[in-house]
């Protein structure tokens, strides 16, 4: 992995685990499910970041293109594609959009896609404080 793109791939995966710190300190199903879906954003950009050649022309959902690139994500890939759904409802301001059951389910899948990433891309996990 050249220079660049593991600096970048650092970089996001610092930012997924604020994000999921953020998650676990948030007060509200509807905060919480925010950070947690953005945190596992994050970590798949790092995981596509590490990926060689040149980026896709087409905007794609980031979940497509981690499910095409290591299929071995594709079942976090589906779970999070689905979220993306709840998450443009709240974002949009539906009421009750999401329960805290759900929020929870998210934020402990957005852990442990953070962990196996971090493996995949040869990093120590660095695990959160709950």
């Amino acid at each position: 992995m050249s220079h660049h793109r593991y600096a970048s791939s650092q970089a996001l995966l610092h930012r997924a685990r604020v994000l999921l710190v953020e998650a676990s300190t948030s007060t509200t199903p509807e905060d919480r499910f925010l950070a947690a879906h953005l945190g596992a954003l994050r970590t798949a950009a790092a995981i596509l970041a590490a990926e060689p050649g040149p980026s896709p022309r087409r905007p794609s959902s980031a979940w497509m293109l981690l499910a095409k690139a290591q299929p071995e994500f594709a079942d976090h890939a589906d779970a999070f594609d689905a979220g993306a759904r709840v998450r443009a409802a709240i974002e949009a301001g539906v009421a009750g959009a999401v329960t805290a059951e759900r929020a929870d389910d998210e934020m402990r899948r957005a852990i442990a896609f953070l962990a196996d990433a971090q493996l995949h891309l040869g990093y120590v996990p660095v695990l959160l404080a709950g």
